[in-house]
């Protein structure tokens, strides 16, 4: 992830920068698929998918995207062979560790959000160094959803405010939905604009259920060990030509008043 120049997003997409959304979420799956389809062991998968987020945070951080988040590592993957567990856990660090220097050169902003109970001692030292280090940029902030399920998230911060309630700094009936936002673990952060999701899969996976409320889904067939630049194009094309009425109605835009002609 090479230092580049910002891009003209009119330029680039032949669109204005307010026409971009603030926080992309992504759900990077199609891992196992694209390495089983080449007769590969899963991790392998994974190994080639680094390319494809050092290519993406770039992107977003060329574009002047305010906020990515990428699913890295959900609650209910632990469930899956230890081998497997264990070499996500690996290309996790390395990640964190091998990208540090890129990541600082773009300017890039890193944050966990997810549990950090239970990720081992070696992914927990690198994400807390690669933290410390990018605090004070003012770029992209690259989310990492790791050790990370929504509703894990959401019961979290219920018991957060029951919390607050019992030592009497809140009463039940002053809980908002500020209130609850603001004790998940995206407090600070605005919520997802557009959500893209990979190889083709037509469900939300425990991921911001509550942040999403209102975002754009965008679902591509490419795996994501092939999604690049183009794709991201794609996708934030479509996401512009979308009509967001966040419940209520647009009125279609008038046509602009016609003077008649002078008789002759």
């Amino acid at each position: 992830m090479a230092k580049k120049p910002p891009l003209d997003p009119q330029a680039v997409l032949g669109l204005e920068r307010s026409a971009l959304p603030r926080h992309i979420a992504v759900i990077m799956d199609g891992n196992g698929r694209w390495a089983q389809e080449r007769g590969l062991p899963r991790v392998e998968g994974h190994r080639h998918a680094i390319a494809s987020v050092r290519e993406i945070v770039e992107q977003c951080a060329q574009l002047g995207i305010g906020c990515l988040t990428l699913y890295s590592f959900s609650v209910e993957n632990w469930r899956r062979p230890q081998p497997e567990v264990d070499a996500l856990m690996a290309l996790c660090a390395h990640y964190l560790a091998s990208e540090r220097q890129n990541i600082m050169d773009n300017n890039v902003r890193v944050v966990q959000v997810g549990r950090r109970a239970g990720l081992p001692p070696h992914v927990l030292h690198e994400l807390e160094t690669t933290e410390s280090l990018s605090r004070e940029n003012t770029g992209t902030t690259l989310c990492l959803a790791l050790n990370y399920g929504s509703r894990t998230e959401i019961t979290d911060a219920v018991c957060a405010v029951a919390e607050r309630v019992a030592r009497g700094e809140l009463r039940s009936d002053e809980i908002t939905e500020e209130t609850i936002s603001g004790a998940l673990y995206t407090a600070g952060l605005p919520d997802p604009d557009l959500v893209v999701r990979t190889a083709s899969e037509m469900r939300v996976s425990n991921f911001l259920l509550w942040q999403i409320s209102y975002a754009e889904l965008y679902v591509t067939a490419t795996l994501w060990p092939d999604f690049r630049a183009a794709d991201l194009y794609a996708a934030l094309q479509n996401y512009a030509g979308r009509v967001r009425r966040f419940g209520g109605v647009v009125e279609p835009a008038r046509p602009a008043a016609t003077v008649p002609p002078t008789s002759t």
